[in-house]
């Protein structure tokens, strides 16, 4: 297995720990718990910049890397609505577009073609995981390593968070309906 998805595979194993980390009842757990997703999330940039730049593009890595960086995503979203953070229809949206456009590469794959993650796509992901490190971070700023932020996030306008939701959530909206769009003959046949 090359490098690339040996990070991709990372990932995964990476979302279960960063779970688990949060729901430990050990002191400093949101604090691991935000470590480790930020270094899962890291693994996104490096997995396709390697990938590419030693022209090792693989059907595993085409998909298994946009599934990897779902099932991340997911569990930090729902984990947040767990703690109140965000909204849970927040999450439906953006749980409904993962699933539809997972839907669209299972037909792809169907008729005999991987279909690639999409430039707006790629900013939807980067937007999504700022949103969620802006959440973990405010949560784990109630522990030491935080700390600092702590006061930031008491003093922030509350519209800052609900910008960065409401962003977050209408780019994954976009690149959804862009990604159905550009690959819309799909459904020729439906």
């Amino acid at each position: 297995m090359n490098l690339p998805n040996q990070l991709t595979v990372a990932r995964l194993v990476l979302t279960a720990v960063f779970v688990v980390c949060f729901y430990l009842p050990v002191a400093h757990h949101l604090t691991i718990a935000a470590l480790v997703f930020g270094v899962a999330s890291i693994t996104d940039y490096f997995d396709g910049r390697i990938a590419r730049a030693r022209g090792i593009v693989t059907n595993f890595g085409k998909l298994f890397d946009p599934l990897a960086d779902k099932i991340l995503i997911a569990a930090a979203f729902i984990l947040l609505v767990e703690r109140g953070d965000l909204p849970a229809w927040v999450v439906v949206v953006m749980l409904a577009r993962e699933f539809f456009v997972t839907g669209i590469r299972l037909i792809a794959a169907g008729q005999g073609a991987i279909l690639v993650a999409e430039r707006l796509g790629k900013h939807k992901m980067f937007w999504q995981i700022l949103t969620v490190s802006w959440f973990l971070v405010k949560e784990a700023s109630v522990e030491p390593l935080f700390s600092f932020a702590k006061p930031f996030y008491a003093t922030a306008p509350g519209w800052v968070a609900d910008v960065i939701i409401y962003f977050t959530t209408l780019l994954t909206l976009v690149s959804g309906f862009s990604y159905f769009w550009k690959n819309r003959q799909l459904f020729n046949d439906a």
